[in-house]
């Protein structure tokens, strides 16, 4: 079975807000259509909780796809707003996998969680407009790993 991970940017552009959905479910149905059932998620706030949404959505009409949400740490969401942790816990209740990296926040869980992103996909769907970030160390490690990369970011002028 082919896999499908997710990485982006934390915030996301407010004129990229009302587009990025539709376009995150057209990778999402691209990916189907190269053969990606399992679908991979971070966790973090912004691009990785919309694309997660969007696989669970997906998910009702499409019953053999999967949502794994690779996370860092238990603790991940514990700063967070009440908003942001009420659609966190949304994404975990109907995740059908969570996997954690580390039990505890250590300076490396982030990149390890990268790295597991990148490893697992066959397609990595990204949105990203800056490498020096952690969106951009997952594209460059699934890029090096000779993944096919989806960037959406370009696509929202």
């Amino acid at each position: 079975m082919k896999a499908c991970s997710f990485t982006g940017h934390r915030t996301i552009k407010a004129s990229h807000k009302d587009a990025l959905p539709d376009l995150i479910t057209r990778a999402i149905e691209y990916a189907y259509g190269k053969g990606c059932r399992k679908f991979f998620a971070g966790g973090a706030l912004g691009f990785d909780t919309e694309a997660a949404i969007a696989v669970i959505n997906y998910r009702k009409t499409h019953p053999d796809v999967t949502l794994t949400l690779l996370l860092p740490c238990f603790n991940q969401g514990e700063k967070w707003s009440e908003y942001q942790r009420n659609k966190y816990d949304y994404i975990l209740n109907l995740a059908d996998e969570v996997i954690y990296v580390s039990r505890e926040y250590t300076p490396d869980c982030m990149r390890i969680r990268n790295q597991r992103l990148a490893e697992e996909c066959d397609i990595l769907i990204a949105y990203v407009q800056r490498s020096a970030s952690g969106a951009g160390q997952t594209v460059r490690i699934a890029t090096a790993l000779g993944k096919e990369v989806y960037n959406l970011y370009p696509h929202l002028g």
